[in-house]
């Protein structure tokens, strides 16, 4: 764990470097093909670096942060198309690279400020569901080892649980120290999933909100844009969403080999590629039905994340729990808790 941990600090000293070069020196150059150029060296180091860290945890964030979010939106950058940006003072530009982050926009009018002006009652709400699901990540940590004798359909529900929960917390807690030191204040990455009505509210407005809204410059416009000229206005936005869906498909395939080690072996490409087809499906059922006939949203919500749940326990989790990624997680778990107990016991003792 403590050469994890130099390694991970190590990993950041050199990430960090690199984005002062991005920041001092390619933002200098004219956008385009010679600013694109010049970020190349930090692609790559970008996507070699995480291959320095074996832990989950620690290098899961890290290949989340660089060789997704950092390396897509300095590609976005080389062509002058946001978030980043050579206006930005130099510690945000690196927080807004390599963080799940966006700066949430000032107000244009009195009456939108009016409606971004923080409730008390919605932010004691929010911090209660944030403590509630801290301890149900803490339930479902314990209820993990008595899974030999549950049902394999409830141990299917755990392991869903389990990657939303973390992942909620953990994108929750990165935004912690962003608004501590710089005062921002910052998008939510989640929107409570679990009540999302349709697949495109899931993946368009609920799910990692941070990814959809990279996705969408990268991916999802200029796709759009080419099927306008070529389809027209009606049907355009199917190959866009096809792409999208493809895209981040194969992101989350190296993801996974970045985690497991293991040549891909597509599953979750294909888990992608489904939900493509079924959003397309939705938008063209939208399209044709319009206001005529509408499900209610409490069945409409529960098709929903059924489909979500059953697909994923067929294309998403398989290679996570072959390849024992499940019991990583929880090994880690123990080998942090023994880590902290030891350094306190250090201090304490000093």
């Amino acid at each position: 764990m403590e050469g994890e941990a130099k390694n991970f600090i190590k990993v950041w000293i050199i990430a960090t470097t690199s984005l002062f070069y991005c920041y001092y020196i390619s933002s200098r150059l004219p956008k385009g093909l010679s600013r694109l150029i010049s970020l190349l060296p930090v692609f790559y180091l970008f996507i070699v670096l995480p291959l320095e860290l074996t832990t989950i945890h620690l290098g899961g964030i890290t290949i989340f942060f660089l060789t997704w979010l950092a390396t897509t939106k300095l590609f976005l950058f080389a062509f002058d198309h946001g978030p980043l940006s050579a206006s930005l003072k130099v510690f945000h530009f690196i927080a807004l690279a390599c963080l799940p982050i966006k700066f949430k926009s000032e107000p244009k009018n009195a009456r939108e400020n009016h409606k971004n002006v923080k409730n008390p009652s919605d932010q004691t709400l929010n911090l209660i569901l944030f403590t509630i699901k801290f301890i149900l990540l803490v339930i479902v940590f314990h209820c993990h080892k008595y899974k030999n004798s549950m049902h394999p359909y409830v141990v299917v529900i755990l392991y869903c649980l389990h990657i939303y929960l973390e992942l909620e917390i953990a994108l929750a807690i990165t935004i912690i120290p962003a608004r501590v030191v710089f005062g921002f204040e910052l998008e939510p990455q989640f929107n409570e999933p679990y009540l999302a009505t349709s697949l495109q509210d899931f993946w368009g407005h609920r799910w990692n909100l941070m990814v959809t809204k990279i996705l969408r410059p990268t991916v999802y416009f200029p796709i759009r844009q080419v099927s306008l000229r070529l389809i027209g206005p009606k049907w355009a936005s199917l190959p866009a969403v096809m792409a999208t869906f493809v895209v981040s498909g194969l992101i989350h395939e190296t993801i996974y080999f970045y985690l497991t080690r293991v040549s891909p072996t597509w599953e979750v490409t294909w888990f992608f590629i489904l939900h493509g087809i079924c959003v397309a499906i939705e938008i063209i059922v939208k399209k044709i039905v319009k206001d005529k006939w509408r499900i209610n949203r409490v069945i409409s919500g529960l098709l929903t994340i059924t489909f979500v749940v059953v697909t994923g326990t067929w294309l998403f989790l398989p290679q996570l729990i072959r390849n024992g990624v499940v019991e990583k997680v929880l090994g880690e778990y123990s080998m942090f808790i023994d880590f902290l107990k030891q350094n306190l016991s250090a201090i304490l003792f000093f």
